[in-house]
């Protein structure tokens, strides 16, 4: 079939398309168990449906939220299974945000480390640099 269009499901380039997502993430997200695996054709095709779309842009908006695998992994657990308050979605968030905020001081801390090693260099054609001097702790 040509449109990849299966009755009322989808077709896993399908599924790509419309949530803009990589075919082989998918593979992926469903190799690690992050998608559930589609029910599929007499023809062994596996068939998307809308849940399916739901769930993977739900995977999708919390990595470019920048949370990790795992911590998805119990977000959708929670969300699976109905057991989840505003109140521990709001502390998961919370926690996720204190990290990146950690990680954005050190990246900060790593830009001035680098800027003022940059600084010590001419950038001449010399043969004496003071960036490898630095990194050999001279």
């Amino acid at each position: 079939m040509s449109d990849h269009i299966f009755g009322s499901g989808l077709q896993r380039a399908e599924l790509a398309r419309r949530t803009g997502c990589n075919l082989e993430t998918i593979r992926y997200y469903e190799r690690i168990g992050l998608m559930p695996d589609p029910p599929r054709t007499a023809a062994g095709y596996r068939v998307y449906g809308a849940s399916h779309v739901s769930r993977l842009r739900f995977i999708l908006r919390g990595r470019e939220l920048g949370f990790p695998i795992e911590e998805l992994r119990g977000l959708l657990s929670m969300v699976d299974e109905h057991d989840y308050t505003c109140g521990d979605i709001h502390a998961m968030t919370t926690a996720h945000l204190k990290s990146v905020r950690d990680r954005i001081r050190d990246l900060q801390r790593l830009e001035r480390t680098l800027s003022g090693i940059a600084d010590k260099c001419s950038g001449d054609a010399v043969p004496e640099c003071p960036i490898i001097d630095e990194m050999l702790g001279e």
